[in-house]
């Protein structure tokens, strides 16, 4: 990943080691090295370290991961995710880069606008619906 995600002040630092259980809220930028279950709501930065793990609903400007995401996440402008990092998550952002050697695993909307894309089912299906998922062909 080319960028740590600050452009901004750095607000607030989780170490390894430490665990939130609930809801952050901040400004600017958060580094996230511990674990954290619940809720992140910011229109800042949320930078999660390699040895990161958020198991949440994520709500953020833009996210940028080396760790592992579970969950949901939208994100108003980007998400990044570097080699080694994990997204196991339904996503919803503008802008996406996925590093070779990184894992993005869950349903992912790329919307021109990810705050009105923001709902439990794709438009035009139900949320009982299935999506066809096809295989990607390789090119040779």
């Amino acid at each position: 990943m080319k960028k740590t995600g600050s452009t901004g002040d750095l607000n607030g630092f989780l170490d390894a080691g430490s665990f939130i259980e609930g809801s952050l809220h901040f400004e600017d930028t958060f580094r996230l090295d511990g674990r954290l279950k619940g809720r992140v709501v910011s229109r800042g930065d949320l930078v999660v370290g390699e040895r990161g793990n958020v198991d949440a609903e994520v709500e953020v400007g833009r996210l940028f991961v080396s760790g592992t995401v579970k969950g949901r996440v939208v994100a108003q402008r980007r998400v990044e995710i570097a080699a080694g990092g994990k997204v196991l998550a339904d996503l919803e952002t503008p802008s996406l880069v996925v590093e070779d050697g990184a894992v993005l695993h869950g349903l992912c909307n790329m919307s021109g606008d990810a705050a009105a894309a923001a709902s439990p089912a794709i438009k035009g299906l139900g949320s009982g619906e299935k999506i066809a998922r096809l295989p990607l062909s390789k090119k040779g």
